[in-house]
């Protein structure tokens, strides 16, 4: 494989950075707002999890005293 110089390098870089397509600003707060549902649909629904096996292991070690 042949080695590229820095400064090849370099400009290789820029070159693929000019491809990048950037998200508008519009597209960047809708997935910002969406990311936010999400975090909280799934924590609400962890939080329901966590309680019915709370409860499950308090029944269960209510039983054992």
């Amino acid at each position: 494989m042949a080695k590229t110089s820095p400064i090849e390098f370099i400009n290789q870089v820029r070159a693929e950075t000019k491809k990048v397509v950037w998200p508008s600003r519009r597209e960047t707060i809708m997935t910002g707002v969406m990311v936010m549902i999400m975090t909280t649909i799934l924590a609400l629904f962890f939080l329901g999890v966590d309680t019915v096996f709370n409860a499950i292991v308090n029944a269960l070690l209510s039983l054992a005293k």
